[in-house]
């Protein structure tokens, strides 16, 4: 398994950087005014603002100037999981945050987006531009009724109007939710249907490698399934013109109004986000107005050291949560770069161009990309003009140790790369980025500020140095307020709070370094077990898609009822490999010298593909369960599923084992 003690790091900030991060200026003014450690650094900081939990949100609070329009009682009233209230009595305004910028003078003509396409042409949008649509958009959606509280929803790509259209939303005190227009309609429904929407933003379309993709059919069976519905408003992407009984996006947005922002409790639901639903309908979380303010302003202001003069740019959809926190870099005041495209087009280089073109200072991605262009031979130091980029963002899935190396040789060795591992859950980060501490290859810096992160063994008991369950032991304001659809909370306790009453146990295998840092080894629940040694799945494909003949994998271990154990490694092949006698030796000497001999497959099989969600991610535990024989209708929702013709293969294989 992957050491989790590496003591050289590969990048250490300077004493100008330590000096010069927002976070370090933060805990000097939080230790005179709250009495936070002035001395020993992040690690104290860090022990600070979860010992004294209640006084670190305060600061939080009173550094980013969270305006309260009615002031709050207390900070944590009930700090009991899940059910935890927050900030009892106060009332504030998401999207008002969002906007303030606009209220200088010096800078509200600056940028707030960047929209970047595939021609890779930047169109910007100043602040005082993106409040005037929001204050126009926001008005026109009280005058068709929209009231606090209802939910509102966009099948839309990253573009400028969907930001437009979540801030206006949350200024009426609507409740927002999205998903990308490569879902197909079961997908969507599957999602919106839970939620009810009264309004319905849409594209006629999107543009994806090259090529116009038509969704005027998709829209129109959405209109006929969401009854809810009281308006659909056109967004002609495509430039097709609006269908019968649809409003026109520009007439909405033409209006020069002031936002008014309906001033709503702190744990007033703000958005809806969804799992991936693979195993069942998508889990529908709610999360507050007040939770996800706070939150996004610790992570995007200190731990990824946002503010003006940054622009921040992090390649996702608007079906994953990583949009939602993208837009959430305008509370810092900072230019948020909007690309609607595939990662790699037109080659696969493309996201490190679109950096360049908009002079991101903080470049988002996930593992799997910087893999990619690492298989592909991309130089993007050497292609490119990466010197406004400070910061190299990964999440989605762990970044193999080649992925740290390829980043620090092939871009810049001064970059700080942070890997950086969260959940849609809680729509944010519990480890990752952290600008004063060194990076170490293979592992996250550190655990977030107000994140009692711990591994524990299977009794409950934090370990250090060793692999367990990975917990988070007090509550953290963004955690979900509930599941839409649970009303006695049954489903959303028993996502979490089941294994450790009153602890949040996450499902991910985690190894808390005795420096601090974090080292992710994959999901829990579909962890190897071989005669008693567990090893998480991400280690598997870091050691076997070093392989150039690799494209990717898939590894399962698999309860047989004899009491045996199978578990069989699938390979996508590269293009011309062939999966030989010569080629399975390597791969399994590959995984006994760098892993474990135990965690050798059983059988190697090569597959046409690897089945992802829809947001990118490797599909293990309905991949076992097809193998245990469970039906394809019982074992995974079709409509979370990028290609479902490939589930067939292992349908046949179990079909074929039996």
């Amino acid at each position: 398994m992957t050491s989790a003690v590496n003591p050289a790091p590969l990048w250490q900030p300077d004493a100008d950087r330590i000096a010069a991060a927002r976070i370090t200026r933060f805990q000097a003014w939080a230790a005179e005014r709250y009495g936070a450690p002035a001395e020993g650094g992040y690690p104290a900081l860090h022990r600070w603002s979860v010992g004294e939990l209640d006084t670190f949100w305060q600061a939080v609070a009173d550094w980013f100037d969270v305006r309260f329009s009615t002031p709050y009682e207390r900070v944590l009233a009930d700090r009991t999981m899940p059910g935890a209230q927050w900030f009892p009595g106060a009332t504030l305004n998401y999207a008002e945050h969002a906007l303030r910028t606009a209220d200088d003078p010096a800078r509200a003509h600056e940028p707030a987006l960047i929209h970047v396409d595939e021609t890779h042409d930047p169109a910007s949008i100043s602040w005082t531009e993106l409040r005037r649509q929001v204050g126009s958009l926001a008005a026109r959606l009280r005058a068709l009724g929209v009231r606090p509280g209802d939910r509102v929803s966009g099948y839309l790509p990253n573009i400028p109007q969907a930001v437009t259209a979540l801030l206006a939303t949350a200024a009426v005190g609507a409740v927002w939710t999205s998903c990308a227009p490569d879902f197909g309609a079961r997908s969507v429904l599957d999602r919106f249907q839970q939620v009810e929407p009264v309004v319905l933003f849409t594209v006629d379309g999107y543009r994806y490698g090259g090529k116009e993709h038509d969704r005027t059919d998709t829209v129109a069976e959405l209109r006929r399934e969401l009854p809810t519905l009281r308006a659909v408003v056109h967004i002609p992407l495509l430039g097709t013109p609006a269908p019968e009984g649809a409003l026109d996006w520009s007439e909405l947005t033409s209006a020069d109004t002031e936002p008014v922002y309906e001033q709503v409790p702190f744990d007033h639901p703000l958005w809806v986000l969804y799992s991936s639903g693979t195993t069942g309908l998508p889990k529908a979380i709610v999360q507050s107005q007040g939770g996800i303010l706070l939150e996004h302003f610790k992570q995007l202001g200190l731990h990824c050291d946002l503010g003006a003069g940054d622009r921040f740019f992090w390649y996702t959809s608007t079906g994953w949560m990583m949009w939602n926190f993208l837009v959430s870099g305008l509370l810092t005041g900072t230019t948020v770069i909007l690309y609607d495209g595939s990662p790699g087009h037109p080659d696969t280089g493309a996201q490190w161009a679109i950096a360049e073109r908009t002079g991101a200072t903080l470049f988002g991605t996930s593992a799997a990309y910087v893999m990619a262009c690492r298989k592909a031979g991309v130089h993007p130091g050497r292609d490119h003009d990466l010197s406004r980029v400070q910061c190299v963002a990964t999440t989605g899935s762990p970044l193999p140790p080649d992925g740290f190396r390829w980043l620090h040789d092939e871009v810049r060795e001064d970059l700080w790369i942070a890997s950086v591992s969260g959940g849609t859950d809680v729509c944010s980060c519990f480890a990752g980025a952290v600008p004063t501490l060194p990076v170490h290859i293979g592992e996250l810096q550190a655990a977030c500020l107000g994140t009692d992160l711990q591994a524990w063994d299977p009794h409950g008991k934090p370990v250090i140095g060793e692999v367990g369950e990975l917990v988070v032991t007090n509550p953290m304001p963004s955690m979900p307020i509930h599941f839409w659809n649970d009303p006695d909370g049954s489903r959303y306790h028993d996502s979490y709070f089941e294994m450790f009453p009153g602890v949040w146990r996450h499902g991910d295998w985690i190894t808390i370094t005795d420096h601090g840092s974090v080292v992710i080894h994959g999901r829990s629940d579909s962890t190897l077990n071989r005669q008693g040694v567990r090893m998480g799945s991400a280690d598997i494909y870091e050691a076997v898609e070093r392989l150039p003949e690799i494209r990717e994998s898939l590894v399962i271990g698999l309860e047989e009822p004899d009491g045996g154990y199978w578990m069989p490694l699938f390979v996508h092949l590269a293009p011309d490999a062939v999966l030989d006698e010569a080629l399975r030796a390597r791969i399994k000497q590959t995984i006994r010298e760098q892993l474990s001999p135990r965690h050798v497959p059983d059988d190697i099989i090569e597959v046409p593909g690897i089945p992802h969600t829809l947001t990118g991610k490797r599909i293990e535990v309905p991949v076992k369960r097809l193998l245990q024989g469970t039906a394809l209708a019982k074992a995974v929702n079709p409509g979370s599923v990028d290609n479902l013709d490939l589930l067939h293969f292992y349908e046949d294989l179990a079909r074929n084992r039996g």
